[in-house]
């Protein structure tokens, strides 16, 4: 009889089920910042706006301050100030996607099409013939803002083998102009009627959408499988992996007693990472620094101070990373083989495509320990070249010793990606540590 490895523990199955229940509340960027901020206001946590003057007891305690798609949060222990480091675990809100243009009507063939652009860098050939949901923010004519959220409407059918009998045998060839445009409904369609119609609030007309920043998901729901349902199947797990096991760990530390001095935890989860991050609310904006400094003077610091305190903190960069895959193990360094299931990676890189060093190495190694937590390795091939994340544009603007970590999936950058049961929680348990201090 065959043998496989244990089933995940119900802790394991529990956290990856609920990470499931985040993916699906968070079809867009907008959508993520909003369950984020539920999650974060049940565990107590209340929201500053970046509008309104910050005092000393506004920063104090639990707070989050969001900006469109991206949210920051931290808890300060009693006692904290100026002198106080920080502790900072960082994500990103976005994934690859089809996101619809600004005139989106298009068809032919008798049939209605949503014109689409690509965002990030997907997988293509993952999103044919699978049924499409889209959701984000709407702006309307009174300067308000709405969240929208349909059901699978779309499609974007693949040619059949039939008229492409070279397809198995030379490879699939797709021009993301021609080939990538989905099927909506029979011609005409009006999608700003479809996106008024499945508005979050009520009373949303097509003609009040003066804009809209709306992308294509995977309709289908997360799932667990596996012969012991060692995996999760989900789309968006680059990036909300590490979103949901940044906001469970700060809901963790959070209600965790602490020293006066202990560090303030904080979670970043930036917009636009999968585009280059260089937008207002994407990690090389200035959100993040606005909200340190702003939290900083009104703890009573000044400059000096603060260039102290910077230097005296650590930025945890989480985004998932690859596993080693069994059909292509040639793409994959000889020797660092991560592996599903084993525990987050450390991703290293020499040209600093990933912000972590040896000093950074020791923190993270340090803080696993402290959780009972396993971790592993990642370093590209040589040949193969390495993305990057938000830890290396965090450490230039901040000037802080960054670790980029992450958990392994297969299948990155496919409208639905994989990764073990097991790994989401030692992801959170690991941030909890560090966060902790």
């Amino acid at each position: 009889m065959t043998s496989f490895a244990a089933a995940p523990s119900p802790h394991a199955r529990t956290t990856a089920l609920d990470l499931a229940d985040f993916v699906t509340a968070s079809p867009s960027s907008f959508h993520a910042v909003v369950e984020t901020a539920r999650r974060l206001e049940e565990a107590g946590f209340s929201e500053l706006a970046e509008t309104s003057p910050w005092e000393a007891s506004d920063v104090a305690g639990d707070r989050y301050v969001v900006r469109d798609g991206s949210i920051i949060a931290w808890t300060a222990p009693d006692g904290a100030g100026a002198a106080s480091p920080w502790r900072i675990v960082g994500a990103h809100t976005d994934s690859p996607a089809l996101k619809l243009k600004p005139n989106p009507e298009l068809g032919a063939e008798g049939l209605a099409q949503a014109g689409i652009e690509i965002y990030g860098g997907p997988l293509l050939n993952s999103w044919l013939d699978r049924e499409l949901r889209l959701a984000g923010r709407l702006a309307l004519a009174d300067g308000s803002t709405a969240l929208v959220s349909t059901p699978g409407i779309l499609r974007v059918p693949q040619l059949a083998v039939h008229l492409d009998r070279a397809v198995n045998k030379e490879g699939l060839q797709l021009d993301p102009q021609r080939h990538m445009q989905p099927i909506l409904g029979f011609g005409p369609g009006d999608v700003r009627q479809i996106l008024a119609d499945h508005a979050e609030v009520a009373g949303v007309r097509a003609e009040d959408i003066v804009g809209f920043d709306v992308v294509t998901v995977d309709a289908q729901a997360p799932a667990l499988f596996g012969a012991h349902q060692e995996f999760l199947a989900s789309g968006r797990l680059d990036n909300l992996s590490s979103v949901h096991a940044e906001v469970e760990a700060l809901i963790t530390v959070a209600a965790a007693g602490r020293e006066a001095d202990a560090p303030i935890a904080l979670m970043v989860a930036n917009d636009h990472e999968e585009v280059g991050s260089a937008t207002r609310s994407g990690a090389a904006g200035p959100f993040l620094e606005d909200v340190l400094v702003r939290t900083h003077a009104a703890l009573g610091g000044d400059e000096a101070s603060r260039r102290r305190m910077f230097a005296s903190s650590l930025v945890l960069s989480a985004d998932a990373g690859h596993a080693a895959h069994p059909n292509y193990p040639e793409r994959h360094d000889p020797v660092t083989r991560p592996r599903l299931g084993e525990g987050p990676m450390l991703k290293i890189n020499a040209q600093q495509r990933y912000a972590t060093d040896a000093v950074g190495i020791a923190a993270f190694a340090a803080a696993c320990e402290r959780a009972g937590v396993p971790h592993q390795q990642f370093v590209s091939n040589n040949a193969m070249p390495c993305g990057s994340t938000i830890g290396p544009i965090t450490a230039t603007r901040l000037g802080m010793t960054t670790i980029d970590v992450g958990i392994a999936l297969l299948s990155m950058h496919s409208a639905r990606e994989m990764c073990a049961t097991a790994d989401p929680v030692l992801l959170q348990q690991a941030c909890a540590a560090f966060l902790l201090g």
